[in-house]
């Protein structure tokens, strides 16, 4: 399992990645685009995740993954139960809903650096 201070620590190393506190829940974002945001009781993380394939990521782990509520099915978006997920998991979803906001050009330059 992993907390928010993980996610936060994580997050601080990508580029143009911030973090706001709105309605008492943690969100981060690049510029106004949010990639990751908790629960106020931080017991589920929404993330960036592409819309067409969520169907498919809920019905393979409905254990972990959940449809994201209704107002927001028409965002890139699903859920996961913060306690069915290992820091590993977490890092590789927070990384890729952080390159579905980012330019291009940020997302090669992390890519190469992290090689």
């Amino acid at each position: 399992m992993f907390t928010v201070d993980d996610v936060r620590q994580f997050a601080r190393t990508l580029p143009r990645s911030s973090e706001h506190l709105i309605r008492d829940r943690v969100k981060f974002r690049v510029g106004k685009i949010v990639y990751v945001a908790f629960s106020r009781d931080e017991t589920l993380m929404g993330f960036g995740f592409p819309k067409e394939e969520r169907a498919a990521l809920v019905a393979a782990e409905p254990d972990k993954f959940l449809m994201p509520r209704e107002s927001d099915l028409r965002f890139n978006w699903v859920v996961a139960r913060v306690d069915a997920l290992d820091p590993a998991e977490m890092r590789e979803l927070v990384l890729e809903a952080w390159r579905m906001c980012v330019p291009k050009k940020v997302r090669l330059e992390q890519q190469a650096q992290a090689r």
